[in-house]
């Protein structure tokens, strides 16, 4: 640094990185390195650290992919402990959080930990209940971590081990590596940076070969990738200081004053600042070039663009590539070179790796998580109920039975592997415990599970995972019921009032839309007014039991009456079925017909003690505190509804259907009323990403397919239903709305029908009484308006037959006016013909 340099290319390792990176930037120096991985390493602290290699954080974001791929959750971090390995592994928890999944375990490992060290460091790994484990080590230590746990037998049957790019150095430097180091790393993942193939890169590798093998007493030196990225740093070098000169640059330096008043052996005064270090530093990060590694171009922080690795597994005596994975386009087997012309994919369906062989000789995917290995049960809370112990009853600390047990039970007993646990009873034995607070328990690690009649609830989920519900559930209204006998109105109980009145208003006005169609046209339909009232009244409702007998002989009017009998067809049919349902099935009464009477009355409302029944009706229902009643057994529960609101009693009482259902099975004069106002379902508590909840999940669907849920539930829950008697709550009237369709359609024809009519008989007026334009006086408005009245009454045969005696008539009196006309005009001729004789004779007798 005092002879007046103008770059540096390394160092190797992170840790000597930090430091000189604080040097070159004083000194405005460009410091290259194409080993140091170290993702903290960023252009924003360190603005002249130029990194020729990929960032650590491309290779923990491959190694989240993976985990993810497998379906894993949780991985368990070995690394050293310095900057090299606590960014990189800092770097992997951030992307396991992106894809859901966490580290659950740091094992720290000092740089020159012994093997008794590591020894220690594993046995506590092994005890942990993760088998995915990382090893983000240097070369010298990461092989003895491998033959320490081969030792312990952490390379069996059930582990996953992941190894960085370290690995892979060391097989492509010291390949082959002796037997044993192979059989430590039998099924081992490890990445290793890709280059992509080409013709450079070939004759770089021959020129290597042929160099090595001549001047090393070992013979051939194995080149890995940073040996190539090594070999472009000094030409992309080289390049970007020509691209310099020829901007203009000039090596020139200068003094730093806040150094030259430093003395000491470090001889810091020394230094200088390299004037031109911006420009070149530009000129190497807009360098464009295509090296032994693949192209060497850089993006806007700083990183070599498409980063990508190949995806190795240990095997044998060599290894076998299973895929790949770029920051394109993820995991695939396709060379990440060939997507780059793609559009990026990264759907589930298009990540893909081919099989692996994992340690234990193995191609089953390991699930990657055991229970752990410290000799301890899981502790499972089991709610101590004193009421509906068909769910859950606990007889002393050890003994527990019931229906959700049993469920539990089966499913433990579905999984693939055994599940050491034991139920902790939970609660006083006097009250119903509270289920949220059974969960609370397990975030705060009191349990690592809870069993029991546990239904899930939003801020239930908030604390933990929840499997597959395994009952159906929700809150109920459930109160007193009576019979209802039949009395000598049942006829009328099919329809609301409002659907009465309704259709005897159609009837009416059905009957006299088609009088009015039918009076101009039809006999039947005309005569004294009393006659055609009795008509209309007579054919409306006898084409209720289609008994009428007129005929109609409009187009108009049968289209009106052929829509009107279709809906009365509908009307009968619908009326005898509701008829026959009320006369012959049990009708049960209730003043209380859901929740929605309930809220809007002032009873007392019964609930299950600690049930989250309360909180729902005071929070959500907006219901006042002081109606509610806490009980505690279906004892109370029936004393509550026998006694009613009026002697100290409740209306009804609100609680789970599951609870509903069990208490009516033997109690006949209580029924559930209204619809269920809430939706959920009960299941067992886990802590949160438990993969434990994932696969009991799948193993009580299993025991839903099988039958097996169905039968646990008769052995517990099947009694003798009065809730299932076919039973039914008060009476299902049919309602308005539900022929309002049929109503409108009627109705509009007949409108229609109207109007159309109204338009002929408007038109046919107008013909045979032209009404004089010129008067406008009321009385021609009163003597018209009664014309019309008259004519619209009259048959439409008579009128057309006095207009044809008009026509007649008309025509005649045209004839007789015009041979009078003509008869004078003859007249008027001759008397002017004599005139002119009489004239031309007196003329002649002057004349003379």
């Amino acid at each position: 640094m005092e002879g007046q340099t103008v770059a540096i290319i390394g160092p190797q390792d992170a840790v000597t990185a930090h430091v000189v990176s604080h040097v070159a930037n004083e000194l405005q120096v460009p410091l290259l390195s194409f080993s140091a991985t170290d993702p903290t390493l960023s252009s924003l602290q360190f603005p002249y650290f130029v990194r020729t290699t990929q960032s650590d954080q491309y290779q923990m974001a491959a190694i989240a992919e993976i985990v993810d791929h497998y379906g894993w959750r949780e991985v368990i971090a070995i690394y050293v402990d310095d900057d090299h390995g606590r960014n990189g592994i800092a770097a992997l928890g951030d992307t396991l959080a992106a894809k859901r999944c966490r580290i659950s375990f740091k094992a720290p490992l000092s740089v020159e930990a012994t093997e008794d060290e590591i020894t220690d460091l594993l046995v506590k790994v092994a005890l942990t209940e993760s088998r995915i484990i990382v090893v983000h080590t240097h070369y010298n230590r990461g092989p003895v971590v491998f033959h320490v746990a081969q030792y312990l037998g952490m390379l069996g049957t059930g582990y996953v081990w992941i190894a960085t790019s370290w690995l892979s150095t060391a097989l492509d430097t010291n390949s082959p590596f002796p037997s044993d180091v192979m059989d430590d790393i039998q099924g081992v993942l490890t990445l290793r940076t890709y280059t992509p193939d080409s013709v450079l890169k070939r004759k770089f590798i021959s020129r290597w070969r042929n160099l090595t093998d001549a001047k090393t007493p070992n013979g051939y030196i194995g080149l890995n990738a940073y040996g190539f990225y090594a070999y472009d740093t000094v030409w992309l070098l080289a390049r970007a200081i020509n691209s310099f000169f020829k901007q203009g640059g000039n090596l020139s330096f200068s003094k730093d004053s806040r150094l030259s008043d430093i003395q000491g052996h470090l001889r810091l005064d020394s230094l200088r600042i390299f004037n031109g270090g911006n420009l070149l530093r530009d000129s190497i990060l807009q360098a464009n070039m295509t090296g032994t590694a693949g192209p060497a171009r850089f993006n806007s922080h700083g990183d070599l663009i498409n980063p990508a690795y190949e995806i190795i597994n240990v095997i044998g005596t060599g290894y076998r590539r299973i895929g790949y994975w770029s920051n394109y386009s993820g995991l695939s087997v396709v060379r990440p070179e060939t997507l780059y012309s793609k559009p990026p994919n990264r759907s589930s369906s298009n990540q893909r790796l081919y099989s692996v062989i994992w340690p234990g000789q193995t191609t089953q995917k390991p699930r990657g998580w055991v229970f752990p290995n410290n000799g301890r049960h899981l502790r499972i809370g089991v709610p101590n109920r004193v009421s509906f112990r068909e769910f859950v009853s606990v007889k002393g600390s050890e003994m527990t039975s019931g229906f959700c047990i049993d469920v539990f039970t089966a499913a433990i007993n579905l999984l693939p592997y055994a599940v050491p646990y034991k139920l902790i009873p939970f609660g006083d034995g006097h009250n119903n415990p509270s289920c949220t607070e059974l969960v609370r328990l397990i975030t705060a690690g009191v349990y690592d599970a809870a069993v029991g009649d546990i239904a899930i609830i939003t801020n239930r989920t908030k604390m933990a995972d929840f499997t597959q519900p395994y009952i159906e559930s929700g809150l109920v209204v459930v109160a007193p019921v009576r019979k209802l006998n039949s009395n000598a109105w049942a006829f009328l109980s099919p329809f609301t009032p409002m659907m009465w009145g309704v259709t005897a208003v159609f009837f009416l006005a059905v009957g006299a839309v088609v009088w009015i169609l039918e009076h101009r046209l039809n006999d039947e339909f005309r005569g004294p007014p009393k006659r055609q009232v009795v008509t209309i009244l007579w054919f409306s409702f006898s084409t209720m039991f289609f008994a009428h007998k007129e005929k109609t002989v409009s187009a108009l009017g049968r289209l009106v009456l052929i829509i009107w009998l279709f809906v009365v067809l509908i009307i009968n049919s619908s009326y005898t079925a509701s008829l026959t349902s009320i006369l012959t099935v049990q009708k049960l009464s209730s003043p209380i017909k859901g929740i929605d009477s309930l809220r809007s009355s002032n009873y007392p409302i019964g609930y299950q003690v600690n049930s989250f029944a309360r909180n729902y009706l005071v929070d959500e229902l907006n219901i006042d505190e002081s109606r509610l009643v806490p009980l505690n057994s279906p004892e109370e529960y029936a004393k509550a509804l026998k006694d009613g609101p009026h002697k100290g009693g409740v209306a009804a009482v609100v609680d789970d259907r599951a609870y509903a259902e069990l208490f009516l099975s033997t109690r006949c004069e209580f029924s559930i009323v209204g619809q269920v106002f809430t939706k959920n379902g009960w299941g067992f508590a886990f802590p949160r990403d438990s993969p434990l909840a994932v696969d009991i999940s799948t193993a009580i669907l299993k025991l839903s397919e099988n039958g097996d849920l169905q039968r646990i539930h008769d052995k517990w829950l099947l009694r003798s239903a009065c809730s299932s008697q076919g039973a039914k709550l008060d009476v299902d009237r049919l309602q308005l709305k539900s022929f309002s369709g049929l109503y409108l359609l009627c109705g509009l024809a007949c409108l229609l029908a109207l109007f159309i009519y109204l338009m002929q008989i408007v038109h046919q007026f107008s013909r045979h009484y032209p009404g004089d334009t010129e008067s406008n006086g009321g009385s021609s408005r009163s003597a018209r308006l009664q014309t019309f009245l008259s004519f619209v009454n009259e048959k439409e045969d008579e009128v057309k037959s006095r207009s044809k005696r008009r026509h007649v008539e008309r025509t005649s009196y045209r004839s007789e006016d015009e041979m009078s006309s003509c008869n004078s005009n003859r007249k008027h001729i001759e008397l002017s013909s004599n005139l002119s004789l009489d004239s031309d004779t007196r003329n002649c007798n002057g004349s003379s």
